[in-house]
């Protein structure tokens, strides 16, 4: 399984607009930071998480070459602003449609943002983003392994959390973004996985995102092989990874690429 971090940055992204902190001022290219979304390859199978108002760019970067299928994990602007984007996508695809899934709130958000998209195929001109809109099932069985989901507290809303486990190879992968806590439950599917990928918001407390020390706690219990905070902003710098972090644990960065 391979997992590409298209961005590791908060809704702000950093460097922040009209901001001239040293973070901001930062040469160290991991310190620029667009908004958090990876891309994994499972088996083949090309799952795209999210689609950021930077996705286009994102992906260019990346040289990404498909989208097989597409997770929102919650409707909040810098993950679902990028979706137009998919237009490309979706014409690559044999029916030009994109299989898209997402909890409900996710789907009220993209019915109300792209309802071009998500009309019958010939009702709308050529080239516009197509999305076949599906409700993300607690498991989700394809040929080239699982996708578990689980609610993540995030505010007034829940995101998904999700746990890849790749047929063959039994690799795990979980990708736990915008939450404030991680409930027993989520802590269960996630634990002893090969690779987490965790909210990590900053030092200090926030009413709806993990903190860095409480997402080192979570960490601890989980105990995975392989840990790496994201969605980070710019109230920590890379290099800040040896004043905040421990056990191993590191901080994502854009176009990091991790085979597990």
């Amino acid at each position: 399984m391979e997992i590409i971090v298209l961005g590791s940055g908060t809704s702000h992204g950093v460097p922040m607009i009209a901001c001239d902190c040293e973070v901001c001022r930062s040469t160290d290219l991991r310190d620029r930071r667009s908004r958090a979304s990876v891309h994994v390859v499972m088996n083949g199978l090309r799952i795209q998480i999210d689609a950021t108002p930077e996705f286009r760019v994102q992906v260019l970067r990346e040289a990404v070459p498909a989208i097989d299928l597409f997770i929102l994990t919650h409707g909040h602007a810098d993950h679902i602003l990028g979706m137009d984007d998919l237009r490309r996508y979706c014409d690559l695809r044999p029916d030009g449609t994109l299989p898209v899934f997402c909890s409900e709130e996710g789907e009220g958000r993209v019915r109300a943002i792209y309802p071009y998209a998500l009309k019958p195929r010939g009702e709308a001109p050529d080239g516009y983003a197509r999305f076949d809109l599906r409700r993300l099932p607690a498991r989700l069985e394809l040929p080239e392994g699982v996708i578990e989901s689980t609610p993540l507290p995030h505010g007034r809303v829940d995101t998904l959390g999700l746990v890849f486990t790749e047929a063959g190879s039994a690799r795990r992968f979980a990708y736990y973004t915008d939450c404030k806590t991680v409930p027993s439950a989520a802590r269960e599917l996630a634990r002893g996985v090969d690779l987490l990928f965790l909210d990590g918001l900053r030092p200090t407390p926030h009413p709806t995102h993990l903190s860095i020390p409480e997402a080192l706690a979570v960490v601890t219990d989980l105990c995975p092989r392989q840990a790496y905070l994201t969605h980070l902003t710019h109230a920590v710098a890379h290099d800040d990874e040896l004043i905040y972090l421990n056990n191993g644990v590191r901080f994502a960065y854009d176009g990091m690429r991790i085979l597990i």
